[in-house]
């Protein structure tokens, strides 16, 4: 079967930056949690970006003393996400690459937006706080769609059946895991807000782990393929 994945060197560069990207947004999420203060921290994600002084967002109180970190750690995941897709997957081979390219670029910009354009009340009064919507709904939706269509397309990209089968069933469950948030949060009801919210995130960013690993590992056992077969030529 055909791959849709580049030749280039660069190619290796674009998976190790979708391999290390959630990382780096976890590793960031963290510590920045670690220094939450009065109340302890267990609600919405984004109110761990929150840099200013502790205020009652959305019905929950922010208080994060390193809001920056964690706004960083969103903004370093959405670059490396719209810069290492395009540089592993070919949009020449297809429905299945343009669309994963497509969709890591969504992913990539509303994660960012999240960073940049805090949940706050300041945001919400100046209007802004739609740029924060538009990236936090923009993300769960084609980050956890981008999910599936690797799985689908999994036999073009070089991975084995269990990441192509676990990065579907990561997608899916993300996508349901919105929809219950999205119910949580229109009904009013709004309990448990922030197990829900990462329902829809957490899959995403599996997914890219083992999208990213799983590149970095087919290139490593395709090199020694070539190596063998150059030989053999010259033989």
């Amino acid at each position: 079967m055909r791959t849709i994945l580049r030749s280039a060197p660069s190619a290796r560069v674009g998976a190790l930056l979708i391999f290390i990207g959630p990382l780096i947004s976890w590793v960031a999420e963290f510590i920045t949690a670690a220094a939450w203060q009065d109340p302890p921290f267990y609600n919405w994600v984004s109110h761990l970006g929150l840099t200013g002084p502790s205020q009652v967002a959305f019905q929950q109180v922010g208080n994060s003393p390193l809001g920056a970190v964690m706004d960083t750690g969103w903004v370093l995941y959405g670059v490396l996400l719209i810069v290492g897709v395009p540089l592993v997957v070919d949009v020449r081979e297809g429905v299945g690459p343009i669309l994963i390219v497509a969709l890591s670029t969504i992913a990539g910009i509303g994660v960012s937006l999240v960073g940049i354009f805090q949940g706050s009340n300041a945001n919400v009064a100046n209007g802004l706080i739609a740029f924060h919507t538009f990236g936090a709904q923009g993300v769960m939706i084609a980050g956890n769609l981008m999910a599936v269509v690797v799985g689908v397309t999994g036999s073009r990209i070089g991975l084995s059946r269990g990441r192509t089968i676990a990065s579907t069933a990561l997608g899916i469950a993300g996508l349901v895991g919105f929809a219950v948030f999205m119910i949580d949060v229109f009904s009013g009801w709004m309990w448990n807000i922030g197990m829900f919210e990462r329902s829809a995130i957490y899959p995403i960013m599996i997914g890219h782990v083992i999208l990213g690993s799983g590149l970095i590992a087919a290139r490593r056992e395709t090199h020694p393929q070539v190596a063998a077969a150059a030989v053999q030529v010259a033989n």
